[in-house]
């Protein structure tokens, strides 16, 4: 429960933990940064890693001066890159060996059921969507790597949206940084970021029930005619 809480509070306060391990660790704040973000993006069993937030956040640092913005916008598009690419390799060839393991108890069967369903509907889009989509975003190179996804064709899409989910959050972060309401009132807009990232996924779901629901009252109604 005490690691529960430590991980709510470090996910609100990322700006003051990031600034003091600035401090701290100078330059090798940066590799630190790229764990993170690979291993959020890059290992099915780290879905609960910050991965919106921690992009805002650096953004925020890097308009602060803190950070330097083209240097943090390389390392975090490398580590998304090199992270879903590493995810798909290990759901290519060894997936259903995984899940069928000791590996299947620490992947929720819900999040690895949603996200097949959203690929099932996007295809290969899946890739660049569900890099704005928490938890869908771990598991969706995994995904593709078992559902054996064209190599080439999942290269193109794992580079459009890690551009455009790094450039996102942190240009936003970076200029909303200078914003003083949004400065002394991170903590809340960071809040507001992750809820409106989990908007697609939740919506999603809801439209997926009550299709379900809807196609089981037809087939109940034809059962008894």
């Amino acid at each position: 429960m005490d690691a529960v809480i430590r991980l709510v509070d470090i996910s609100l306060n990322l700006d003051a933990y990031l600034s003091a391990a600035a401090e701290q660790l100078g330059a090798w704040l940066y590799a630190a940064l790229f764990g993170v973000v690979f291993c959020e993006t890059g290992l099915v069993i780290a879905p609960f890693l910050p991965g919106d937030s921690l992009l805002f956040a650096g953004g925020t640092l890097a308009g602060a001066g803190i950070l330097d913005p083209a240097l943090l916008c390389g390392v975090l598009f490398a580590a998304a890159v090199l992270g879903d690419a590493a995810n798909y390799a290990i759901g290519r060839f060894v997936g259903q060996r995984l899940l069928t393991g000791r590996l299947g108890r620490f992947v929720p069967p819900r999040h690895l059921k949603r996200t097949q369903e959203f690929y099932e509907r996007h295809g290969g889009k899946t890739i660049v969507l569900a890099r704005f989509m928490p938890f869908v975003r771990t598991f969706a190179p995994f995904v593709a790597g078992v559902s054996r996804m064209d190599p080439r064709r999942f290269l193109v899409f794992n580079l459009v949206g890690a551009a455009l989910w790094v450039g996102a959050f942190v240009g936003c972060g970076y200029f909303f940084g200078s914003v003083p309401w949004v400065r002394d009132n991170l903590s809340i807009v960071v809040v507001a970021t992750v809820a409106l990232s989990l908007t697609p996924a939740v919506g999603g779901a809801v439209v997926a029930r009550v299709r379900r629901r809807r196609a089981a009252r037809v087939s109940a109604e034809r059962a008894g005619d």
